[in-house]
């Protein structure tokens, strides 16, 4: 019996969201200049990974609100990965894009 490519989109994108929902990271895209998800909630100590998938632009994940420095670029097809090990919402910025925000809310 041959498959639909539509079925087999949907049989693929079930078992992505299973395999995503089953680990410790949670991924936040980057593009068109947009974080998406631009609000996510984690529980404390697990990790975020923001992936660029832009096909020319740089952009950074900066909790400047924290105080901290601005963290190396993201190229495209690069990540970037943080553990959250503290409860609160901590909003960042992109630091070449200041306009590009997001929020991560961490649970207990």
């Amino acid at each position: 019996m041959k498959l639909k490519p539509a079925i087999l989109l949907f049989i693929l994108c079930i078992f992505t969201q299973v395999a995503i929902a089953g680990g410790d990271t949670n991924v936040v895209t980057i593009k068109d200049f947009l974080f998406n998800p631009q609000e996510i909630t984690v529980k404390r100590g697990e990790t975020i990974r923001w992936e660029n998938r832009e096909k020319r632009q740089y952009h950074s994940v900066w909790f400047e609100a924290l105080g901290e420095e601005e963290p190396d670029y993201i190229f495209p097809d690069e990540s970037y990965e943080r553990e959250f090990r503290q409860t609160g919402s901590f909003p960042y910025r992109c630091g070449p894009h200041p306009r590009m925000t997001g929020t991560v809310h961490v649970t207990n």
